[in-house]
Parts: C-alpha cells; structure tokens; sequence
C-alpha cells in the first residue's frame, strides 16, 4: 500500500487480480484535432503509462474524457471518436469506440471487451450531468466499473460527474500522471526542502491576487517578473514611464508586501531593467537600474544585476517554484532573463543540487523557449489546475481521491 495521501495504482494492485475487472478511467484527452487527426498527442502521451499497466495485468480499460464545450449537447463536432486512433497509435494497444458514456450504446461495448483491451466512450460533455456534476449522472457512468481511476489532473480542478460525484461510487484511485503531478506539487509547496524560492512573471498581478497571497505565506523568497514587477515599482513610487503596469492596484501591490514580511518572505523585484522605446524584435534597447528608466521607454525584462542576484538566490535555495517569465519571452532580445534564469535553474536540478516545479500556459512555453523544460523536476502542463492547486485552493478531482 502507499504512503500517500491519495490513493494510487499500487493500492488497487494490493486488493488482488484485476483481471477481467472493468476500470473506469478519467484521462484528458481533450487534444488538438486538425482534418480529422490529432495534431498534438502530448497528453494522450502522459496517460499511456496507466493505460498499459492496468491492461497489462487484465484489466478493461474504460476510458472517460470531455472534448471541447458542447454545452451539453450531442454535438459531433466534439466526438471524440477523432482521438480513438491516436490513442491506439501512442498506446500500441486496439481501441474500441462506443457512440455514447452512458446507456446501452456504452454497456454493449463493455460487455463485449475482452481482459486487457481498451474501449473509448463517447464525450463525457454530451450530457449536461456532466457539468452539473450529477448525482445521477454518475450513477450510470459507475455502472459499468468496478473501480475508478483518475488520470486527469488538468481537469481536477472541476467539479464534474467524472472527476468528482464518480469518485464517491466506486473505489478510486491516481493514476500514474496524476501520481507524479501531485508528488511534484506536494514536494514543492505543501513539504517542501527550504529554503523555497517562487518565480511569479506575468504581465498583470490583478490576474494572480490569489496565487501572490497563498505563496508569501509559504515561501522564503518571491521573486516578481514581467510586467506584474513594473505595478509593484510603481507602488513603491519608482516612475516606470511607458511600461506596462496597473497603476491602480497600487494598494493591493503594498498589500502584498506588508503581507510578505509579515510572513517573513523576501519580495524581489528587479534591480536593473532592460528598456526600450518600442515592443518589437530586436529594437534597440538599454539597461538601466530599475529607478531610472528614461521618458518614452519601457521596461521589457530584467537586467544583468537581477539576472546575477537570481542566480546567487538559487544556489541557496533547496526548492524552486515557477509559473510565469520574467519578460517579454516572445521576442529577442527580451527573453534573456528568462532565458538565463530558467537555464540556471535547469543546471541546478541536473546536479541535483534543487527540486524545480514548474507550469501554467506561458511557462511551459517560456521553459522551452529556454531549452530548459527537460532538465526541471517536474513541468505541469495542467494550466488552470496548476495554477488553483498552487493558490491553495482545494481542487474537487484530487479531494476525490484523498484517503478518509
């Protein structure tokens, strides 16, 4: 049995064989679809693993996924009978389609399966239970399984039928995805090594309130980049010119400071800014300490000084924490904070000398910008589940699976 505080595969393993047993299986296959094929198969990829385990030692597979918004609706837009040959493709195994999740339409091709073979049901957003997180709903998804596993943790972060009410009908356990998300996510925040530094980047901080006031409580130092940085200079009476900046969540911005030392964390915001007088590729631009960027200029990422001064930060830091760039990424020559930023703490993980969580959309993108997404411990792809969990919310698909 494990020692987590969820419920994972190799507790479904130790109640004995599984073969023959039909596994109801929530995976988020809600991928790219172009002319009919799927263009980007990276999540299908992360849930093969659980896949070929649980059909490896006999299970049925049955798998559980929304596709795009069809409000509830039979819409064969979002039939995720598109997806069926990729699935089979990444997991080398036969994939069974059945033309809807519920109903004798998914019964009949479950009763039909074979130990060890995998159906595909129908978009579970065909119905409005769903959503609406239905008790009943959810009965006729348990129906048909003996037990219950959550492989989806880029939609934990909704209270629907298969992530939530499902969970309360049979047993249920994490996945192997969602077992390695959590494990990073508790590693980096809830029992992390310290000391623990925080990279919060972005252009708004209206949009990251929740995310700032969960982190100053649970972290040694918060480090503010991108144009969010620029709102928090501005609070502190430094002119910040042309840049991007919310002048008007100036309170909320000293809120979070006199929060912070209260808490005992450092806020660094940059020293030394890299500006220019236009946002566009290569214009030509300067670096300046961050109290005198000149008239018709704009701040577009960190200076050297910064640059160094993150780099000294972690080294002494045990674990780091990291969603959002410290500038403008998108185009040189303003992703170089980010950049060298991004590939220290890359160096330092693979020398084991760091624990490194990372995600959210811009991240994600940024990281590999960088070509340092393969050497952090662990980068979420979950986005908006990603960014609750590290707001401290409660996210209803992993509650669902916590051991009572």
């Amino acid at each position: 049995m494990s020692e987590k505080s969820f419920a994972t595969l190799d507790d479904l393993f130790a109640h004995g064989d599984i073969t023959g047993k039909r596994v109801l299986m929530r995976a988020d296959l809600n991928v790219p679809v172009r002319d009919g094929a799927v263009s980007d198969a990276t999540r299908i990829e992360r849930v093969v693993p659980t896949i070929r385990e649980l059909t490896g030692k006999g299970a049925i597979v049955i798998l559980l996924s929304h596709f795009g918004r069809p409000k509830g609706e039979r819409n064969l837009e979002f039939s995720l009978k598109a997806v069926a040959p990729a699935v089979a493709d990444q997991s080398g195994l036969e994939v069974t389609f059945a033309d809807d999740c519920v109903g004798d339409a998914a019964s009949s091709v479950i009763a039909s399966a074979k130990p060890g073979s995998v159906v595909l049901l129908e978009n579970t957003r065909f119905h409005k239970g769903e959503t609406n997180n239905d008790g009943a709903f959810a009965d006729q998804l348990a129906a048909v399984g003996d037990a219950y596993v959550n492989d989806a943790f880029s939609a934990a972060h909704r209270a629907h039928a298969s992530t939530q009410a499902i969970a309360k009908r049979l047993p249920a356990y994490a996945g192997r995805a969602m077992e390695a998300e959590l494990t990073a996510l508790e590693g980096a925040l809830a029992k992390p090594e310290k000391p623990v530094v925080a990279i919060v980047g972005g252009a708004k901080i209206s949009t990251k309130l929740d995310l700032l006031g969960n982190l100053v409580s649970r972290v040694d130092y918060l480090v503010i980049g991108g144009g969010m940085a620029n709102t928090f200079l501005a609070a502190q009476g430094i002119d910040v010119k042309k840049s991007l900046c919310e002048h008007d969540l100036g309170d909320t911005a000293r809120e979070i400071l006199a929060k912070a030392e209260a808490a005992g964390c450092q806020v660094l915001l940059p020293r030394d800014v890299v500006v220019a007088q236009e946002f566009k590729a290569m214009a030509p631009c300067k670096t300046v300490p961050a109290t005198e960027v000149p008239d018709g200029h704009m701040i577009l990422d960190v200076g050297s000084d910064t640059i160094a001064d993150l780099a000294a930060r972690f080294e002494a830091a045990k674990t780091v924490v990291w969603n959002g760039p410290l500038g403008a990424f998108e185009i040189a020559p303003f992703d170089n904070g980010t950049n060298a930023a991004a590939r220290h703490v890359a160096m330092l993980t693979k020398m084991g000398e760091l624990n490194s969580v990372a995600g959210g959309g811009d991240t994600v993108a940024a990281l590999n910008n960088a070509g340092a997404a393969d050497d952090f411990s662990y980068v979420s792809t979950a986005g908006g589940a990603f960014l609750e969990w590290l707001e401290g919310k409660t996210l209803p698909g992993v509650d669902a699976l916590s051991r009572s």
